[in-house]
């Protein structure tokens, strides 16, 4: 099962004040609007979202359909069909995409020690 790209999302207390940090770290906006108190971020491969008011805790992000820079893949395993094979080895979801539906869409699910993932795909 290919999830596709990977980053963390961080349930930031000020946006400003994070962007500022992490640009000391390197990283550097690639994405999002702080005026909307989210922002994508990269330092080479690695990416993480800051989202200020957006989410309670930090949690794993995995989006269907691209690459690590956000590119469109021409062929990925949708995101309904990740679901529905989780769906099948028992695997609890917090929410769930409309299997009916296509394009963009996710779901939520949460692992044994509490740390929510998100499989949000955009194509």
């Amino acid at each position: 099962m290919n999830l596709g790209a990977f980053s963390v999302s961080l349930a930031v207390k000020d946006i400003a004040a994070s962007k500022a940090f992490y640009e000391k770290l390197g990283f550097a906006e690639v994405g999002g609007n702080i005026e909307q108190n989210w922002l994508i971020m990269r330092n080479d491969k690695t990416t993480i979202g800051l989202f200020q008011g957006m989410f309670e805790k930090n949690m794993l992000t995995f989006n269907p359909g691209w690459d690590a820079e956000c590119n469109t893949l021409a062929e990925f395993q949708d995101v309904r069909e990740i679901q529905k094979n989780l769906k099948t080895e028992g695997v609890k979801l917090d929410t769930e995409a409309d299997e009916a539906g296509d394009g963009p869409a996710s779901f939520a699910l949460t692992d044994p020690d509490g740390n929510p993932i998100l499989i949000d795909q955009h194509v």
